[in-house]
């Protein structure tokens, strides 16, 4: 298992934060409120600093357990945060896969920054991880992030319906999954 997640590339650093990375993402949260609220399931407290105080070491407890590897994607400033990016639910065993969930600042969309971070964490999924499959879900109306997902080389492998509980709603989901031609047997 891998000791830390700092990902950089040409636009941006992707990386699990640090508490003093509080403020920024309660500010990223509070201040992109309305854009991420059609897609994201994001619970008021997220939007206050006190919220990440506290859960941002149970993100890197979740992470040294191999359970979740929670990103964020800060400018090159390493201090702004416009979105996040998060393997979740990492299963080993006979199974070798994750979730992938993803989010990005309204004022950042359509600039590929998404693409780049999600083609480092999707490398270091595979590649640091050794994880077999990654599976993307995303909302049929929700058309930046299917386009996201087919550019990545995610698969459609169904539909679910009732799938995600975001604003007071439940919503279907397109299911798709990538999986790792290069995956290296007998690793963690």
């Amino acid at each position: 298992m891998a000791t830390g997640c700092i990902l950089r590339s040409q636009r941006l650093i992707l990386r699990q934060p640090v508490v003093e990375d509080a403020p920024a993402i309660a500010a990223y949260y509070r201040d992109d409120e309305a854009h991420m609220r059609e897609f994201t399931p994001a619970p008021p407290a997220m939007r206050e600093a006190a919220f990440w105080e506290t859960y941002i070491p149970q993100m890197r407890d979740e992470f040294d357990a191999g359970h979740t590897c929670k990103t964020f994607l800060y400018e090159l400033d390493d201090r702004t945060v416009f979105g996040g990016a998060t393997l979740s639910h990492i299963i080993r065993g006979y199974f070798q896969a994750c979730y992938l969930g993803y989010n990005i600042d309204a004022a950042h969309e359509g600039r590929g920054l998404m693409r780049e971070a999600l083609q480092a964490l999707i490398a270091f999924a595979f590649d640091d991880l050794n994880l077999h499959r990654i599976m993307a879900n995303y909302m049929p109306r929700n058309q930046r992030s299917a386009a996201l997902l087919e550019r990545l080389g995610f698969v459609i492998e169904g539909k679910a319906k009732e799938y995600l509980r975001i604003n007071e709603v439940w919503e279907e989901h397109v299911l798709t999954s990538l999986t790792n031609q290069a995956w290296r047997a007998g690793l963690p």
